[in-house]
C-alpha cells in the first residue's frame, strides 16, 4: 500500500517498526533505572544494540535529548584512574550507528554535536613499546583529553585521536569523511584529510565560508 502526499507516493512505515521503537524505549528505561550513570537526561534514546558496560557507566554523563543509533560503543578503559566523569555527552548530541567513544581520561561532546556512522573518538592508545610482549599484554598509554565544541559535525568514518595533552575542536567545526584528527582546530573550521588540515573557515565580517587560500574579500565558490 502507498500513501499520496501531494505529488509524491510514499510507502507506509513498516508496522513492525513499532516493536523496535518500543524495545529501544524499554531498553533506555532499563539503563536509566539500573545503571549508575553520573547523569542521565530526559528524552534520551539508546538503541538496544548499544554497548555500555554497567560497572563503568558511573563515569558517563548523558544530557537531555541525546540519541544513540545502533551498535554505538561507549567504553571506559579498564585501568582508568580517578573518579571524574570520563565521557560527557551534552544536550542534543546525536551519535551515528557503529560509532565508538573510548576514554581513559576525558572526552566531552558539547551540546548538539552530530556524529555520522563509524566515527571513532579515543583519548589513549594501546602500548606497544616492548616488542617482546604481545600488544594486548602491555596495557594502554597515558593518553590525553578531548573536547568537541558545540554544534560540531563529524563525518563518516573520521577518527579523533589524542595521544597526549589536549585536543579541542572549536564550535561549529566540520570534520570531513575519513579524516584523521590528531591536533586542535579553532571554531568555525572545515577540516579534511589524513592528517586533517584546515581547508575552510567562517568569516563573520562577510558572512561566508572561505577557503584558506582565498583573500578575505573573495566569496567562497561552491
Amino acid at each position: 500500500m502507498i500513501e499520496s502526499k501531494g505529488n509524491l507516493l510514499t510507502p507506509f512505515a513498516d508496522p513492525l517498526s513499532v516493536f523496535s521503537r518500543t524495545a529501544n524505549k524499554l531498553h533506555t528505561m532499563w539503563l536509566r533505572n539500573t545503571y549508575p550513570f553520573s547523569n542521565f537526561g530526559r528524552r534520551v534514546s539508546i538503541d538496544r544494540s548499544c554497548d555500555i558496560y554497567r560497572p563503568t557507566s558511573r563515569f558517563i554523563s548523558i544530557g537531555d535529548d541525546v540519541y544513540m543509533a545502533r551498535e554505538v560503543w561507549l567504553n571506559i578503559a579498564s585501568d582508568s584512574e580517578h573518579s571524574e566523569r570520563k565521557i560527557i555527552l551534552g544536550k542534543g548530541c546525536k551519535i551515528g550507528r557503529r560509532s565508538s567513544i573510548s576514554s581513559r581520561n576525558h572526552i566531552s561532546l558539547d551540546d548538539d554535536v552530530l556524529l555520522a556512522p563509524s566515527v571513532l573518538i579515543m583519548d589513549h592508545n594501546h602500548e606497544y613499546s616492548d616488542p617482546t610482549l604481545p600488544i594486548h599484554a602491555q596495557g594502554i598509554t597515558e593518553g590525553g583529553r578531548i573536547n568537541i565544541g558545540r554544534n560540531c559535525w563529524l563525518g563518516y568514518g573520521c577518527v579523533i585521536f589524542c595521544g597526549r595533552g589536549e585536543l579541542s575542536l572549536g564550535q561549529n567545526t566540520v570534520v570531513g569523511a575519513n579524516a584523521v584528527v590528531t591536533k586542535s582546530f579553532p571554531p568555525f573550521s572545515v577540516i579534511t584529510g589524513n592528517p586533517a588540515k584546515l581547508i575552510k573557515s567562517y568569516n563573520p565580517s562577510i558572512g561566508s565560508w572561505l577557503r584558506v587560500d582565498q583573500e578575505p574579500s573573495e566569496k567562497l565558490v561552491t
